[in-house]
């Protein structure tokens, strides 16, 4: 992994406003949301930015992000991600990857995910997550790093075999890398992005 990741702030800012009186397994500090789903609630929210992409087989190119991390009361995160190819001014160029599943929590900060891909591949993945620091009631540093434990490919997808991230909170930005081994490569580093929350004008 190529991204030093060190203190990320979950719902951006945000205090968490603890409950006098949560629901039956509810979180304190997070009500509404299940307590498996605590180590997790820092990835909560809708995040834009931009990353960059490099492999040995293709050209390093420039891309901008839209992820979102949401829950609807039961104990899993449901996840989105859309990316588009930028050019040297930033604007788009065209679609690039989308991916969707959904974030499972597991006993001691685990966490199992499911992915899916428009391009042939679904995805099993483990991991494990580390609260670094809670300050004045605010998530001030996480990470989650995880392992692809099985890939399922379509007879037309390209060669994809295994793939590692890295996601964490840092200054309020939501980073992650991902490194993979596909097409004949070794493992390592395919995509790097730096995410900040989406501000709604309401907000």
């Amino acid at each position: 992994m190529v991204l030093v990741l060190c203190g990320l702030q979950a719902l951006q800012g945000a205090e968490l406003a603890v409950s006098e009186t949560p629901e039956a397994g509810e979180s304190a500090i997070y009500p509404g949301i299940p307590d498996e789903l605590a180590h997790l609630s820092w990835l909560l929210g809708r995040w834009v930015g931009v990353g960059t992409g490099q492999y040995p087989t293709i050209e390093d190119f420039r891309f901008g992000q839209e992820v979102s991390f949401s829950t609807d009361g039961r104990p899993f995160l449901t996840y989105w991600s859309r990316s588009w190819l930028l050019d040297d001014d930033g604007n788009r160029v065209r679609p690039l990857a989308t991916e969707s599943g959904f974030w499972r929590p597991r006993p001691g900060n685990g966490v199992e995910i499911t992915l899916d891909h428009p391009t042939g591949f679904a995805e099993i993945w483990y991991g494990s997550v580390e609260v670094t620091g809670i300050e004045n009631a605010v998530i001030t540093g996480a990470r989650a790093e995880l392992r692809s434990d099985a890939v399922m490919r379509t007879e037309s997808a390209k060669e994809y075999t295994a793939g590692e991230r890295l996601y964490g909170l840092v200054d309020g930005k939501l980073l992650w890398t991902f490194d993979m081994a596909a097409v004949g490569q070794p493992m390592q580093n395919h995509l790097a992005g730096s995410l900040t929350p989406e501000v709604t004008a309401q907000e």
